[in-house]
Protein backbone atom coordinates (compact mmCIF):
# COMPACT_ATOMS: atom_id res chain seq x y z
CA UNK A 1 0.00 0.00 0.00
CA UNK A 2 1.21 3.05 -0.87
CA UNK A 3 1.19 5.54 2.17
CA UNK A 4 2.60 8.60 -0.08
CA UNK A 5 5.93 8.19 1.90
CA UNK A 6 9.47 8.93 0.36
CA UNK A 7 9.71 5.11 1.26
CA UNK A 8 8.89 3.89 -2.89
CA UNK A 9 11.76 2.61 -4.50
CA UNK A 10 12.30 4.28 -8.03
CA UNK A 11 10.87 2.09 -10.36
CA UNK A 12 12.41 2.06 -13.93
CA UNK A 13 10.84 2.34 -17.08
CA UNK A 14 9.73 -1.27 -18.67
CA UNK A 15 11.75 -2.71 -21.00
CA UNK A 16 10.79 -2.66 -24.51
CA UNK A 17 10.94 -6.44 -26.39
CA UNK A 18 13.61 -5.49 -28.65
CA UNK A 19 15.93 -4.10 -26.33
CA UNK A 20 15.55 -6.95 -24.02
CA UNK A 21 16.56 -9.11 -26.35
CA UNK A 22 19.22 -6.63 -27.76
CA UNK A 23 20.23 -6.63 -23.67
CA UNK A 24 20.20 -10.74 -23.96
CA UNK A 25 23.30 -10.69 -26.81
CA UNK A 26 24.99 -8.35 -25.16
CA UNK A 27 25.12 -9.44 -21.71
CA UNK A 28 25.49 -13.31 -23.48
CA UNK A 29 28.83 -11.39 -25.21
CA UNK A 30 30.71 -10.73 -21.74
CA UNK A 31 30.79 -14.48 -22.18
CA UNK A 32 33.63 -14.39 -24.50
CA UNK A 33 36.92 -14.55 -23.12
CA UNK A 34 37.99 -12.49 -26.74
CA UNK A 35 40.09 -9.77 -25.62
CA UNK A 36 39.47 -6.97 -28.64
CA UNK A 37 35.89 -8.26 -29.97
CA UNK A 38 32.85 -9.61 -27.51
CA UNK A 39 30.33 -10.74 -30.14
CA UNK A 40 26.90 -11.98 -28.03
CA UNK A 41 23.79 -13.26 -30.04
CA UNK A 42 20.15 -14.09 -28.92
CA UNK A 43 17.60 -15.89 -31.54
CA UNK A 44 13.84 -15.86 -30.43
CA UNK A 45 10.52 -17.75 -32.06
CA UNK A 46 7.48 -16.17 -32.72
CA UNK A 47 6.31 -15.93 -29.68
CA UNK A 48 9.11 -13.98 -28.00
CA UNK A 49 10.81 -16.23 -26.54
CA UNK A 50 14.39 -16.84 -26.70
CA UNK A 51 14.94 -20.11 -27.86
CA UNK A 52 19.26 -20.17 -28.30
CA UNK A 53 21.89 -17.38 -26.81
CA UNK A 54 25.50 -18.08 -28.38
CA UNK A 55 29.18 -15.99 -27.91
CA UNK A 56 32.33 -15.93 -29.92
CA UNK A 57 34.39 -18.56 -28.35
CA UNK A 58 36.52 -22.10 -28.99
CA UNK A 59 34.98 -25.37 -29.91
CA UNK A 60 33.34 -27.18 -27.69
CA UNK A 61 36.24 -29.22 -25.90
CA UNK A 62 38.94 -26.72 -26.94
CA UNK A 63 40.35 -25.04 -23.98
CA UNK A 64 40.00 -21.64 -24.85
CA UNK A 65 43.24 -20.49 -22.41
CA UNK A 66 45.34 -23.26 -25.00
CA UNK A 67 44.60 -21.63 -28.21
CA UNK A 68 45.59 -17.71 -29.23
CA UNK A 69 43.31 -14.89 -29.57
CA UNK A 70 45.57 -12.76 -31.13
CA UNK A 71 44.49 -10.99 -34.43
CA UNK A 72 47.95 -11.04 -36.25
CA UNK A 73 50.89 -12.83 -36.67
CA UNK A 74 53.16 -13.85 -39.32
CA UNK A 75 51.37 -17.87 -38.91
CA UNK A 76 47.87 -17.92 -39.58
CA UNK A 77 47.57 -20.96 -36.98
CA UNK A 78 48.76 -18.19 -34.01
CA UNK A 79 45.51 -16.41 -34.76
CA UNK A 80 42.14 -16.80 -33.30
CA UNK A 81 41.25 -16.96 -37.12
CA UNK A 82 41.17 -20.72 -37.42
CA UNK A 83 39.34 -21.78 -34.09
CA UNK A 84 36.80 -18.90 -33.06
CA UNK A 85 33.42 -20.24 -33.71
CA UNK A 86 31.08 -17.19 -34.22
CA UNK A 87 28.17 -15.88 -31.69
CA UNK A 88 25.47 -16.54 -34.73
CA UNK A 89 27.29 -19.62 -35.59
CA UNK A 90 27.00 -20.76 -31.85
CA UNK A 91 23.70 -19.26 -31.12
CA UNK A 92 22.01 -22.05 -34.15
CA UNK A 93 23.98 -24.77 -32.75
CA UNK A 94 23.41 -24.16 -29.15
CA UNK A 95 19.20 -24.53 -29.73
CA UNK A 96 19.65 -27.96 -30.14
CA UNK A 97 16.34 -28.80 -30.70
CA UNK A 98 14.40 -25.94 -30.90
CA UNK A 99 13.68 -24.76 -34.19
CA UNK A 100 14.96 -21.55 -35.12
CA UNK A 101 13.20 -21.21 -38.89
CA UNK A 102 11.30 -18.01 -38.55
CA UNK A 103 12.91 -16.53 -35.72
CA UNK A 104 14.60 -13.20 -35.39
CA UNK A 105 18.69 -13.24 -34.62
CA UNK A 106 19.78 -10.71 -32.86
CA UNK A 107 23.27 -9.57 -32.69
CA UNK A 108 26.03 -6.92 -31.34
CA UNK A 109 28.10 -6.94 -34.55
CA UNK A 110 26.62 -7.54 -38.45
CA UNK A 111 26.92 -11.08 -39.32
CA UNK A 112 30.02 -11.57 -41.30
CA UNK A 113 29.87 -14.21 -44.71
CA UNK A 114 30.16 -17.15 -42.68
CA UNK A 115 27.85 -16.61 -40.36
CA UNK A 116 25.48 -15.21 -42.89
CA UNK A 117 25.52 -18.91 -44.52
CA UNK A 118 24.26 -20.55 -41.46
CA UNK A 119 21.66 -18.04 -40.69
CA UNK A 120 20.50 -18.57 -44.17
CA UNK A 121 20.71 -22.04 -44.09
CA UNK A 122 18.75 -22.31 -40.27
CA UNK A 123 15.80 -20.41 -41.83
CA UNK A 124 16.10 -17.61 -39.68
CA UNK A 125 13.51 -14.96 -41.46
CA UNK A 126 14.96 -11.11 -39.81
CA UNK A 127 18.55 -9.99 -38.35
CA UNK A 128 18.82 -7.65 -36.16
CA UNK A 129 22.13 -6.10 -35.92
CA UNK A 130 24.05 -3.34 -33.17
CA UNK A 131 27.27 -2.60 -34.75
CA UNK A 132 28.49 -2.77 -38.32
CA UNK A 133 31.78 -1.67 -37.96
CA UNK A 134 33.56 -3.88 -40.89
CA UNK A 135 30.27 -1.94 -43.56
CA UNK A 136 32.66 -1.71 -46.12
CA UNK A 137 34.68 -4.91 -46.07
CA UNK A 138 34.25 -7.88 -48.65
CA UNK A 139 32.77 -10.47 -46.23
CA UNK A 140 30.05 -7.60 -45.15
CA UNK A 141 29.40 -6.98 -48.44
CA UNK A 142 28.69 -10.58 -49.66
CA UNK A 143 26.98 -10.71 -46.40
CA UNK A 144 24.22 -7.95 -47.52
CA UNK A 145 24.21 -9.64 -50.98
CA UNK A 146 23.44 -13.02 -49.98
CA UNK A 147 20.90 -12.19 -47.03
CA UNK A 148 19.12 -9.91 -50.02
CA UNK A 149 19.14 -13.04 -52.28
CA UNK A 150 17.71 -14.98 -49.45
CA UNK A 151 14.63 -12.77 -48.39
CA UNK A 152 15.84 -11.80 -45.00
CA UNK A 153 15.66 -8.75 -43.96
CA UNK A 154 18.13 -6.83 -41.44
CA UNK A 155 18.00 -3.94 -39.62
CA UNK A 156 20.13 -1.67 -37.07
CA UNK A 157 18.80 -1.64 -33.58
CA UNK A 158 18.56 1.78 -32.30
CA UNK A 159 18.58 1.91 -28.54
CA UNK A 160 15.68 3.70 -26.75
CA UNK A 161 17.94 4.77 -23.87
CA UNK A 162 21.68 5.10 -23.79
CA UNK A 163 22.09 2.50 -20.87
CA UNK A 164 20.48 -0.22 -18.76
CA UNK A 165 21.85 -1.25 -15.54
CA UNK A 166 21.25 -4.68 -13.43
CA UNK A 167 21.19 -4.36 -10.34
CA UNK A 168 22.37 -7.73 -8.47
CA UNK A 169 20.72 -7.17 -5.46
CA UNK A 170 16.46 -7.52 -5.11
Amino acid sequence: MNDGGDNQRDIPAVLQKQEWYMGMAMLTAQRSKDPRTQVGCAIVNAQGIIVSLGYNGMPTGCQDDKLPWTKASTNILDTKFPYVVHAEANSVLNAGDADVAHCVLYTTLFPCKDCTKVIIQARIKHVVYYIDKSHDTPSATASRRMLDMAGISYEKFTPPRSKIEIHLTI
